[in-house]
């Protein structure tokens, strides 16, 4: 399979990134319930655009990452973090996800960041294990944090430094 082709996210995305996380759904990694018509935007106004670093293959998109900042406060900018990342089925196992990361861990240096969190589910597996095989370290446990599908799942913290 060809290598994924990193770039900014365009207004034009906007279709294609809410369909493909609507397609991607799963307990596996959202805690929201499952999207229904009529549709939220993809975009709004906490992210947009600039927030997002999306995959290619064959001209086609198939992921994007989000990069946010954890909180508005100022003692806090240095800190980036991933607050979403997508691959389509058909395209997992073909570097896209890995991809991503290498590239948006750029894209928060480039912003000043000295460290790059996220939060991923416990019973997450497959994104822990991409995760730490990309420098990330668990750096707290939030146990029993979400009840989803009858289960409670825990609520893993996970940084690296830039």
């Amino acid at each position: 399979m060809p290598v994924p082709y990193i770039r900014h996210a365009t207004l034009d995305d906007e279709e294609t990134l809410g369909r493909l996380d609507r397609d991607t759904w799963s307990s596996l990694h959202s805690v929201q319930p499952r999207p229904q018509p009529p549709y939220e935007p993809f975009y709004n106004e906490r992210f947009g655009p600039r927030d997002h670093l999306v995959a290619e293959i064959d001209g086609e998109v198939v992921g994007y990452i989000r990069l946010g900042s954890p909180t508005p406060l100022v003692c806090n900018s240095h800190v980036r973090q991933i607050q979403g990342l997508v691959v389509a089925e058909e395209a997992r196992g073909a570097g896209a996800g890995r991809a991503l990361l290498r590239a948006v861990r750029e894209e928060a240096r480039r912003h000043g960041a000295r460290r790059l969190t996220l939060r991923v589910l416990g019973h997450n597996t497959p994104a822990r294990k991409l995760y730490e095989t990309e420098g990330f370290a668990v750096e707290g446990v939030l146990p029993g944090e979400f009840l989803l599908e009858g289960a409670y799942v825990d609520d893993v913290l996970m940084g690296c430094s830039l």
